[in-house]
């Protein structure tokens, strides 16, 4: 399905905010490739506005409405559609996940792995037309970015799970993820790995200087010119509500605008180079930037690459976000999909997905299986994040329909888009 039939009714600034999402956004498989990388060497709202219908009980989870037969007892297999590089592989072996494996000789179940989600809005387009149609999309559990699993709830896309099914994700999810705006209580979905926005730097660039806050990329002489943002708008806006000293969970249109304003102040006085995607890396590698808003994930290979990159989690906080395990409408194996969900919040199990990923768990108890498991990736807190560091993430609130046009118009226009 082509972009343009995707985002079609879409109003045009929330169209450029897919498109930049579809390309080069924090969802993008390059974050991922990095990992891969790693891996060698050592992871009704706005839809409805283009004909989208919503189901007949949207976001309500009514079994009734999107549901189908349960063959869970009677088939004993699940299709679990997931990212590329995003799941524990062994290192002479790229079909087999040891995770996976564990789950079949534990339970009987069979799984089906699809590495099918490229891009939250490409996949959308896989899933649209049978979702629309209240019927099965052949996937019994996919794994969605936090604002695209908001969306599909929205829209009554989503089953809202058995408790019975759940127990060990119920008591071992981590209270930071227990109740997001989009999913209080964990109704429909569950974390499969945390995403954190931090500052990073090349020492060598910088001269020694550390880089250690929003404030610094915006003003700091020595820097002018060689500071980049990221083209996800809740990422850099987010970033800079946090060290204006306000709540992304909870700030107002007034201080969006006011972000907003102080970041053309710096696009303006040639302090910000540019608004980048995954692409910041090579040039914060090469020194050709000095400093950046990053994302987690991509720095723990950048860091192994380059001893001269470093991270700071600004003393205001970082912005916060989760990929999400879903049970989608009419899937045709929900209670498999379910075990499989509870089968990844055992601390042991947990631990090999984020030794294998390299980004943050939301299990609590996991951090004891990692330090056997894989002792570097438990010492380092861009997989576990230190007490400290997690008191200071926040996560970026759900947004209207009007909200979402409004701020992605102002967004575009800043960034040149």
């Amino acid at each position: 399905m082509a972009f343009n039939e995707l985002t079609d009714g879409l109003p045009e600034p929330v169209r450029k905010a897919w498109e930049r999402s579809l390309t080069n956004g924090r969802a993008a498989v390059g974050r991922r490739t990095l990992l891969r990388a790693a891996a060698l060497t050592a992871g009704a709202g706005t839809l409805a506005a283009c004909g989208i219908p919503a189901a007949g009980t949207a976001g309500t989870g009514d079994s009734t409405a999107n549901a189908a037969q349960d063959l869970s007892e009677s088939e004993r297999e699940v299709s679990f559609s997931n990212w590329p590089l995003y799941v524990d592989t062994d290192e002479n072996d790229p079909e087999k996940h040891g995770s996976l494996e564990a789950f079949t000789a534990a339970t009987g179940i069979k799984v089906k792995y699809a590495e099918d989600i490229n891009d939250n809005v490409e996949f959308f387009g896989k899933v649209k037309p049978q979702l629309a149609a209240g019927q099965d999309t052949g996937r019994d559990l996919m794994v969605l970015t936090d604002w695209m699993a908001a969306r599909l709830i929205r829209l009554g896309w989503a089953q809202k799970l058995t408790p019975a099914n759940v127990t060990t994700a119920i008591t071992n999810v981590d209270a930071r993820f227990r109740a997001p705006d989009w999913d209080p209580g964990r109704l429909y979905s569950y974390p499969w790995a945390g995403i954190q926005v931090v500052i990073a730097y090349n020492r060598k660039a910088t001269r020694g200087k550390k880089v250690g806050s929003v404030s610094q990329l915006l003003e700091d002489q020595d820097l002018k010119g060689r500071v980049t943002f990221l083209s996800e708008m809740r990422d850099s806006v987010g970033m800079t509500l946090l060290d204006m000293g306000k709540d992304p969970a909870k700030f107002t249109a007034d201080d969006y605008d006011a972000a907003i304003a102080r970041l053309q102040k710096a696009v303006d006085n040639k302090q910000i180079r540019r608004f980048t995607g995954n692409d910041y890396g090579q040039e914060l590698s090469s020194g050709d930037i000095a400093a950046c808003v990053a994302w987690g994930g991509d720095l723990i290979q950048l860091r192994a690459d380059n001893p001269d990159i470093e991270f700071v989690v600004p003393e205001q906080g970082f912005v916060s976000g989760t990929d999400n395990m879903l049970v989608p409408a009419k899937a045709r194996h929900k209670a498999n999909a379910e075990k499989l969900i509870d089968f990844y919040y055992q601390p042991k199990i947990a631990a090999q997905l984020a030794a294998g990923i390299g980004y943050v768990s939301a299990v609590t108890g996991m951090e004891e299986e990692l330090a056997i498991l894989a002792p570097d990736s438990a010492a380092n807190p861009l997989v576990v994040p230190t007490p400290e560091m997690a008191a200071k993430a926040h996560v970026f609130r759900s947004l209207t329909e009007a909200e979402e046009s409004s701020f992605e118009e102002k967004f575009s226009k800043l960034i040149g888009a």
